[in-house]
């Protein structure tokens, strides 16, 4: 969300519904209730309620001073501190934190937002659209709970993005007497002690999670040392040596939270301990394997799991790893561990492929050095600091012929998931929740509350084009981009890889077509390509990346001609990340438009209905030479068992990371230092 975006009026819209999404994708759908009627009349009757309250209070906080209302400020806190219900202070707090808004930013929260902000409150999740203003909301429980002198959080998904929001509504903050600390993965332990200890912080998931393991990792040191102690006469510590840098964990507000809750929720946070002397055998091995890999073929030599998707070597692909030729080092290595060698190369060289699931890029610490990162899946950022488990990143780093960074033991362990669920008070806010209630609900007990646009939505959308081949559906959307170019109005292209953005490129690049391409290459330049999308004449080719952070604010001029318009390469695994980029045009009321481009051979139809299916429905997109359309819904029902894939596998993990703990536990052990590789 950009500060264009959330310029607020002083026009009170009617008070909100709660309501379901169509999955047709459309963010501006509306379709029945999330919950039973029954149940969520009376709690929209207690919402309004509140904000008429809070209402009130609006022409007599107009008539203060300043410093009246810091005062005000500072008695609700006093009031908090001492036991009062945050519940009954709920109406003066939002009033505040509105007039602050006022004052401070020329920003007033919109009715709508306070709403969204009393469900924040009551820990749901609250879904709001692109443009509405997210930002500005936020601050409604972050000030409410930081009352209580236990710190709030907020956790969102890069650096920028913390620090350009805590900067942006740190006047808000301020003229309210609440201090504001920002959490950067570059910053040293005192650093991150004074921003802990801020009223309200904000920072990442990430950050979060590996300063709890480091305090845990710290607090155990001490606890050693302290034993060993025992009986000594040293009469206990000094204040001298390291402290933690968390104070608690009380409340946190996670934005974008169908990304870092669902998306992100299975992956560890792992902090690494020292490697034993193994590593000239290990990287042997890697090098090893990576060589031999290109030379097995699958079901002569491996087969692969449809549901798992493990690979698995056959007896004839055994018998092959026992025959090759080996040194010294990889034949002390244990027969089945090549045999885990080789399936792992196989499976890398196979589905990781450069510029999709990773790029090569100088590295941070010394720029003459190369070394793999990821592009994260769901958002075509590159997901700095992170590497693939069990090998795989090393297996990758082996093929590219890259120095091998061996693996390290762990020292702690924590996944995304279990993080956000050690918070007593929790609650999100995304653009895209309403596909993900369900799991919302049953995982994090938090509700999803859809909250309607300030203004009436206008975002059509168009008929879904379906093609035989991912090269008649390029050439489709090239024309459709040179017509609606040539009406002045802007145009932006999402695609599922990095590769697909440039081949794109050059198809534009044949026609003429000046264009700008964003994606994990050059996200540097993120923002400034982002902001100008929204100009005369522009189109923008991005990967997913492009579905958050910065608003795409529209030329005067292009309301008039009908707004921006969004062409969809491809469905993605989730049908929220469609949804973020649909969510570019039609913002705040805006007009706008998009449509759907969708091929036989996409990745999606694999996933959903396995290879066999998928490879006949390639053949006969191959055969096809005209239009498919009829076919749109089989790549929603492929989406649709995608998701539940996942959603199975979410399960698994939270229930088999329930059971570890309480087993590790009840032997005595820490299930987040403990935690066996």
């Amino acid at each position: 969300m950009s500060p264009d975006a959330a310029a607020q009026a002083s026009s009170s819209p009617a008070a909100p519904d709660v309501a379901n999404e169509r999955r047709s994708g459309d963010p501006s759908a509306r379709a029945t209730s999330f919950l039973s009627a029954r149940n969520l009349r009376p709690r929209m009757v207690r919402w309004r309620r509140q904000l008429a309250r809070v209402n009130a209070f609006e022409p007599i906080l107009r008539e203060e001073s300043d410093a009246d209302i810091r005062k005000r400020s500072l008695a609700l806190r006093y009031r908090a501190m001492a036991g009062e219900k945050l519940g009954t202070l709920l109406p003066e707090g939002y009033a505040l934190c509105r007039e602050a808004g006022r004052r401070a930013l020329s920003m007033r929260h919109y009715d709508v937002q306070i709403v969204g902000g009393i469900g924040l409150y009551e820990g749901h999740i609250t879904e709001m659209q692109t443009g509405e203003g997210k930002t500005l909301t936020a601050t409604l429980p972050l000030y409410l709970h930081s009352l209580v002198g236990k710190g709030a959080h907020l956790a969102t998904v890069n650096d920028y993005l913390a620090k350009r929001d805590a900067e942006w509504m740190m006047p808000l903050f301020e003229m309210l007497g609440v201090s504001v600390g920002i959490i950067q993965t570059e910053d040293d332990q005192g650093s991150r002690r004074k921003s802990y200890g801020a009223a309200i912080t904000y920072g990442t998931a990430k950050e979060f999670g590996f300063d709890f393991l480091r305090d845990r990792l710290l607090l155990r040191a001490q606890n050693r040392i302290q034993t060993e102690m025992l009986g000594g006469g040293d009469g206990g510590f000094s204040d001298s040596g390291d402290q933690v840098v968390m104070r608690g964990m009380h409340f946190c507000l996670v934005d974008e939270a169908d990304s870092i809750l669902i998306d992100e929720a299975r992956t560890p946070l792992i902090i690494g301990s020292i490697e034993d002397n193994v590593r000239d055998q290990v990287v042997e091995t890697y090098r090893w394997a990576s060589e031999n890999a290109p030379s097995f073929e699958i079901d002569e030599h491996f087969e692969i799991d449809d549901d798992t998707k493990k690979y698995e070597l056959t007896a004839r692909g055994r018998s092959r790893v026992r025959s090759l030729p080996k040194n010294d080092l990889v034949r002390t290595m244990g027969l089945v561990d090549l045999y885990e060698y080789i399936e792992r190369s196989v499976k890398v060289h196979r589905e990781f492929l450069l510029n999709r699931q990773y790029v090569i890029r100088p590295s941070e610490k010394d720029p003459n050095v190369d070394e793999i990162v990821i592009v994260d899946e769901f958002t075509g950022r590159l997901a700095e600091g992170r590497k693939w488990r069990d090998g795989i990143h090393q297996a990758i780093e082996s093929k590219e012929g890259l120095e091998i960074s061996v693996p390290t033991g762990q020292a702690a362990r924590i996944t995304v998931q279990d993080l956000f669920l050690r918070y007593p008070h929790l609650a999100g806010m995304t653009g895209t929740a309403a596909t993900s209630a369900s799991e919302m609900r049953r995982i994090y007990r938090t509700p999803v509350v859809r909250v309607p646009t300030n203004r009436p939505p206008q975002r059509k959308q168009l008929p879904p084009r379906v093609f035989g081949t991912l090269d008649s559906k390029f050439e489709a959307i090239a024309r459709e981009v040179a017509d609606i170019h040539a009406s002045g109005r802007p145009v932006l292209i999402g695609t599922r890889s990095i590769d697909k953005s440039v081949l794109l490129s050059k198809l534009l690049d044949e026609l003429g077509i000046e264009h700008e391409v964003l994606n994990a290459n050059n996200v540097e330049r993120e923002a400034e390509i982002v902001a100008a999308a929204g100009g005369i004449g522009r189109v923008t080719v991005a990967t997913n990346m492009a579905g958050r952070g910065t608003d795409i604010k529209l030329a005067d001029e292009v309301e008039s001609l009908g707004g921006m318009h969004v062409i969809c390469t491809e469905l993605h695994d989730a049908a929220r990340i469609d949804r973020q980029l649909i969510g570019r045009c039609g913002r705040q009321g805006d007009r706008g438009s998009y449509r759907q481009y969708l091929s036989l051979d996409d990745d999606i139809l694999k996933g959903g209905f396995g290879v066999g299916r998928s490879d006949k429905l390639k053949s006969r997109g191959a055969a096809n030479t005209g239009s498919a359309d009829r076919l749109a819904t089989t790549f929603t029902r492929a989406q649709r068992k995608v998701e539940r894939k996942h959603f199975r596998d979410r399960m698994v993990m939270m229930h088999g990371e329930k059971d570890r703990k309480k087993m590790q536990r009840e032997m005595g052990q820490d299930p987040y230092l403990d935690t066996p590789d």
